[in-house]
Parts: structure tokens; sequence; C-alpha cells
């Protein structure tokens, strides 16, 4: 990212980085205030939109958004998680609540990480 800046800067500005010029090149490459370029968008809202928000398998989330896995699991996720916007759980990839909120998203109800998907168990008289 800071390349980019940098060439920017280069051809924009006579190689001079200022916070101007830093913030028309990360709006020339849509990254937004939290940092995150399309590609992290894609994957969250992927995410969210179709599984969820999780938990969901690496493997599917290649396939929904036509990523590499190993582009999701050494440049996507280790950001995400850092950020607090992802976890990575026993049984798959999960969005936080801090996910929906950054989309301007009702974050669903939910159970704890540790009790996702699991079902109440009902052990009446009768």
């Amino acid at each position: 990212l800071l390349r980019r800046v940098r060439d920017y800067a280069q051809v924009k500005a006579d190689g001079h980085i200022t916070a101007e010029i830093a913030d028309r090149a990360l709006d020339m490459l849509s990254v937004d205030q939290r940092g995150f370029d399309h590609l992290d968008r894609r994957l969250l809202l992927a995410m969210i939109e179709k599984f969820d928000g999780g938990p969901v398998g690496v493997d599917s989330l290649s396939a929904s958004i036509s990523e590499e896995r190993g582009t999701i699991e050494d440049v996507l996720e280790p950001y995400l998680i850092q950020q607090g916007f992802m976890l990575r759980t026993p049984r798959g990839r999960m969005v936080t609540r801090n996910a929906y909120l950054h989309f301007g998203l009702p974050a669903p109800a939910r159970q704890g990480a540790d009790d996702a998907g699991s079902l109440p168990l009902d052990l009446g008289d009768g």
C-alpha cells in the first residue's frame, strides 16, 4: 500500500507525500477509513450476505469470491482478524459485530462463537 501511495506521489506530486496526496492516493485505490480495500470488503460482505456471517470454510469463501485460498489465508485474513472484523474458529471463519457495523448493517443476535450452530437441549419431563 505504501508503495502504491509513493508511486502516486511520484506521478502526481513530484514524489512528495503529504496528507492530501496520501488521501487522494487512498481514495483512488478505494481504501476506506479502516484500511480495507475492495477485496477485503468483498470477502466480508460475502460472509455476511451468502453465509449469514459464518461459520464458513475457507474453500467455500474462496469459491464464493473467486479468489485463491492462499490469498484469503495469507493476505486478507491476518489484517481482518487483527482489526477485529473476522474470527477463525474450529468450525470456520466468522465475521464479528464490527463487520456488520462497518457496513451499516444490523448485527444479528447470536450466541458466542463457542456456541455457534449448536441446538438447545430440551430435557423436559415428558
